[in-house]
């Protein structure tokens, strides 16, 4: 399919200029050119321009600067960079700031022809599909509107007061409307999920679907078949076709859990969907535009992130657009009470428990404990309480198991003081097993995943299971 469009050529080399310009209009599109950044930005706002083509190396305003000024004032152009060799870290650069592609000099006319049409492709795509998706939701919207008064989206299961929580809730009110990627950082536990359904809740995707993918919890090869699809045959078990999560999250928003564990390779897939908006299907042709609104997690921090050079740097920033930090239940203890309280209502039902609230000792324990595993450890320990309880009061007898568990947060140590000595090896091996209890513990007994917590082999973690005689 070709597409024509309005091309701004900047670049101070006359003989190029002039020689694109003329590549350009013999291909059916309309040019516009400029020996400078400032005249280009000055025709970008008078003319208009579908997408601008600019040299990186020019005097006084360069094609960074342009870069960053189009993209600031006309998000919708498109920016190709052009470098030379020896520059190309400054076209990766370029990438990050939102170019969305480059090429090095010296170059064909047939090969720079096709980044131009392809660019203009992928632009018409996205248009239409972004067009598309507001039809249908103000249509939502009106009819919405029609048939009951709209009453302000609630936060889900992310329970709490404390000031922490509630940083976390202004966050999401604010970010929901936008269709900015955001990156959750958290440890294990702390509800990273919860944060991603809230802005989908409150977005202008609401309507749309919300689809979550553990990166964690595939191998490589289906990752790439669980977030992209497959064609029937494209390897062995493929019987039929079968659609991606990118596919069935369009028009939504796409969860990516654990994002920090997925391979080099899928990187690079996942990078050229990000900027493109586009994939083939495993074993497939046919180039699919999709329009999905990305919320990433990992339970890592930035800097470790980026620090081990496993992650791309190019994947990090499309990525971290709007970077979120979701705190540990230890630092906001006063949530601990009202999450206890919240956890037996919503879990009495199902366990078929009698209880109906929890003694203060019982209260007073939990507070006391600083969660390693977080909410869902909590959840998980209030849940086997409900299980094992036989009055209508939770008491600290419902509870013994959080007492083998330790509390190694609180001040207390395996040893008070050394005394006459120790007997290191016993010390260590009461502090592995105490590390391995609160692993299954917040892994809901799953050894595979508490395997993953303890960064240890799985049969590794059964041979200490059975050492330890946990």
């Amino acid at each position: 399919m070709s597409v024509s469009g309005k091309i701004l050529i900047i670049d101070d080399n006359d003989t190029m200029r002039e020689g694109l310009e003329l590549l350009m209009r013999r291909r059916g599109h309309s040019t516009l050119s400029a020996e400078g950044g400032e005249d280009g930005l000055r025709l970008l706002q008078d003319e208009g321009a579908d997408v601008v083509i600019t040299d990186l190396k020019m005097a006084r305003v360069d094609g960074m600067e342009v870069l960053e000024e189009v993209k600031s004032s006309s998000p919708d152009t498109e920016v190709l960079v052009i470098t030379g060799h020896g520059t190309v870290e400054k076209a990766v650069k370029a990438m990050k700031l939102g170019a969305c592609d480059f090429i090095t000099k010296p170059f064909s006319s047939e090969e720079f022809a096709i980044k131009v049409d392809r660019i203009l492709r992928e632009r018409l795509s996205r248009l239409e599909l972004q067009q598309e998706n507001l039809a249908l939701r103000v249509k939502n919207t009106y009819l919405r509107s029609q048939t009951e008064e709209e009453s302000p989206v609630p936060y889900g299961e992310m329970v709490g007061e404390s000031e922490g929580i509630m940083k976390v809730k202004r966050f999401v009110a604010r970010v929901a409307r936008s269709e900015s990627t955001v990156m959750v950082y958290g440890e294990s536990g702390t509800g990273k999920e919860l944060v991603a359904r809230a802005i989908h809740a409150r977005s202008d995707r609401h309507e749309g679907p919300f689809i979550r993918v553990n990166c964690g919890a595939l191998p490589e090869g289906l990752l790439d078949s669980e977030l992209f699809g497959h064609e029937r045959g494209a390897f062995t078990g493929a019987a039929k076709q079968r659609r991606g999560r990118f596919e069935l999250a369009n028009g939504g928003t796409l969860f990516l859990d654990e994002i920090s564990t997925i391979s080099p390779a899928t990187q690079v897939a996942l990078l050229r969907v990000l900027q493109e908006r586009e994939l083939e299907r495993v074993g497939g042709e046919e180039t699919i535009a999709v329009d999905v609104r990305i919320v990433a997690a990992t339970n890592t921090s930035a800097e470790e992130l980026l620090a081990g050079g496993n992650f791309r740097e190019d994947l990090f920033f499309r990525l971290h657009v709007v970077p979120l930090v979701v705190p540990p239940l230890r630092e906001r203890r006063e949530d601990i009470r009202i999450l206890a309280d919240h956890f037996v209502e919503k879990l009495r039902t199902r366990t078929r428990s009698p209880v109906t609230a929890i003694h203060p000792d019982a209260m007073e324990r939990l507070c006391d404990y600083d969660w390693p595993g977080n909410v869902r450890e909590l959840e998980n320990v209030v849940e086997r309480a409900l299980v094992l309880a036989e009055s209508e009061t939770l008491s600290e007898d419902d509870l013994p198991f959080l007492a083998n568990l330790g509390n190694a947060g609180a001040g207390d140590s395996i040893v008070s003081g050394l005394g006459d000595g120790v007997d290191l090896s016993r010390a260590v091996d009461q502090v592995e097993a105490r590390l391995i209890r609160q692993a299954l513990e917040q892994a809901g007994g799953v050894k595979a995943e508490a395997a993953r917590l303890l960064n240890v082999k799985k049969g590794t973690l059964q041979y200490k299971i059975e050492k330890h005689g946990i």
